[in-house]
């Protein structure tokens, strides 16, 4: 169920965003995870969770959500699971964040999609389900290093942070 949630309002925000929104705003700038953060824009943590580069990101993310999603709301119940997506979530963004301010030498760069939170849920998995591990940790480093080598721009960083997180959550059992 909130599963299914998150999907729905990520794909309405997107829509809204790309197709519906007609003020002269730049959300991606003002709602994506970047400098203005330390600006007093502490929203982004969260919002940059909701919104996504274009079609392709947002689809590939829904799937990825769908799957992990659906199997850990079932093991947590809906409470644990919605905790674990935001409380890692919002941890990832902030590491992604304080990544930028300190790599990027102020340099501007917009993170948006739920990648990091969802990387969350796999490594909370990969540690559950330990046949799955190696596998995951493998699909974790595709994702984020893939990309990258066909040119496209991707915030391999948010992968790695939110795949650590829900791993570190699951072994310590932050959330259970």
């Amino acid at each position: 169920m909130v599963a299914s949630f998150l999907i729905a309002i990520n794909i309405v925000i997107f829509i809204y965003v790309n197709y519906l929104h007609f003020n002269s705003l730049n959300l991606d700038v003002i709602l994506g995870l970047n400098l203005f953060f330390f600006q007093g824009f502490y929203w982004q943590i969260l919002s940059s969770m909701f919104m996504h580069g274009n079609w392709p990101h947002l689809i590939l993310n829904m799937i990825v959500l769908f799957q992990f999603g659906t199997m850990l709301e079932k093991y947590l119940k809906s409470f644990k699971f919605a905790l674990l997506y935001f409380l890692g979530g919002i941890l990832c963004s902030l590491l992604s964040v304080f990544y930028i301010y300190i790599s990027f030498n102020g340099n501007f760069v917009n993170v948006v999609g739920a990648s990091g939170a969802i990387c969350v849920l796999m490594g909370f998995y990969a540690y559950l389900d330990k046949t799955a591990t190696k596998g995951l940790i493998v699909a974790i480093l595709l994702m984020s290093f893939a990309p990258i080598l066909m040119g496209v721009n991707i915030a391999w960083y948010a992968h790695i942070f939110g795949f650590i997180c829900g791993y570190i959550f699951a072994k310590f059992k932050v959330i259970k």
